[in-house]
């Protein structure tokens, strides 16, 4: 069964922490000095939030998989969409471990499809922690090529993660 997955940059991680735990009515799942995650099922939904600089606002959308089958049907799905397909097999971000496939749509929203294999305890494999790091490398993992632009323009295989 799917779950549907939004990523949003913060500017105060713990004004917004208190914030969506007031909207959902629970504390976070996961929670870090940088990220938060609520694995909610009424909606179904993984929400995340995270301060690693980069623009505040939604980072990208998303649909979460039970599966490594699930998942091989998402990509045959978002294959024939023709757009470019950016694949990260067993990459680290967000504090887990994930296979994935990213997407932007014709508007350059990234999309993130993911089958999360387990937690980790670093944000992101190649990310260094956001103290040693500048914002324009410190928001979350989509890759570059995925969504950074309103063109439409097709999405190129990069290495990143979440």
């Amino acid at each position: 069964m799917k779950r549907f997955h939004v990523h949003v940059a913060v500017a105060d991680l713990e004004q917004s922490i208190g914030f969506y735990s007031t909207l959902f009515n629970t504390e976070p799942a996961v929670r870090k000095d940088d990220y938060a995650k609520w694995m909610l099922d009424d909606p179904r939904i993984n929400f995340a939030i995270s301060q690693r600089g980069g623009k505040v606002g939604v980072n990208h959308l998303g649909l979460q998989v039970d599966d490594a089958a699930e998942l091989a049907g998402l990509r045959d799905q978002l294959e024939r969409a023709d757009r470019g397909l950016v694949e990260e097999a067993g990459t680290t971000c967000c504090y887990a471990k994930s296979d994935k496939y990213w997407i932007a749509d014709p508007q350059g929203v990234a999309w993130e499809t993911f089958h999360s294999l387990g937690s980790a305890p670093v944000y992101g494999e190649d990310r260094p922690e956001p103290s040693m790091q500048s914002s324009a490398t410190s928001e979350c993992c989509k890759p570059a090529a995925c969504g950074d632009s309103a063109n439409g323009t097709r999405a190129k295989p990069a290495s990143a993660c979440c």
